[in-house]
């Protein structure tokens, strides 16, 4: 095949991809009448925020007078037990963040806390999801019992991440 040829040739699929594209565009703009594609209302506000978002933390926040959760009464629970049942309650928060951190918290230092320890974490897993997620991360300050807590303080300690280690759900082991 001579250049003119292939040329030739070239200039035809041109032209013939043009003039279709042109039609198949004509053709578009009369068949589709111009309308809305949602038929739903546009919200003004996203209604799932983000942690962190100020709107976020207005709306999990915790009354000031609220009084301390009541734990449920396990009489003659071992520690082994309730190491075990701590770690299962740090997995199944409800929340993939309190989930994540508190998991991730519980695989490193459940294993060499002391029964007081224990106990005190055990509290701290009775209060609300959000609570503990955003005193952990310092968004907001601990209430007046969480003040002096070595738990909670070893928790912020953890969540800090100095080490920069990529995080995941533990195993089941």
């Amino acid at each position: 095949m001579s250049a003119a040829m292939f040329t030739l040739a070239t200039r035809r699929c041109l032209r013939s991809a043009a003039t279709s594209s042109a039609w198949l565009a004509s053709a578009w703009r009369t068949t589709v009448p111009n309308r809305t594609i949602s038929t739903t209302a546009r919200r003004a506000a996203d209604p799932w925020l983000l942690p962190n978002m100020p709107g976020h933390l207005e709306k999990t926040t915790s009354p000031p007078d609220a009084p301390a959760p009541e734990p449920l009464p396990r009489p003659g629970e071992s520690v082994e037990k309730m190491r075990a049942r701590l770690v299962y309650q740090s997995r199944k928060r409800g929340t993939l963040e309190s989930d994540l951190l508190l998991s991730t918290f519980a695989r490193d230092h459940l294993g060499s806390m002391s029964e007081e320890e224990l106990r005190e974490f055990d509290k701290l897993m009775d209060e609300p999801d959000w609570d503990i997620y955003y005193w952990a991360t310092g968004k907001k300050a601990p209430p007046a019992r969480w003040e002096g807590s070595r738990v909670l303080a070893q928790l912020a300690q953890h969540v800090k991440n100095e080490g920069k280690v990529v995080r995941r759900m533990p195993d089941l082991s």
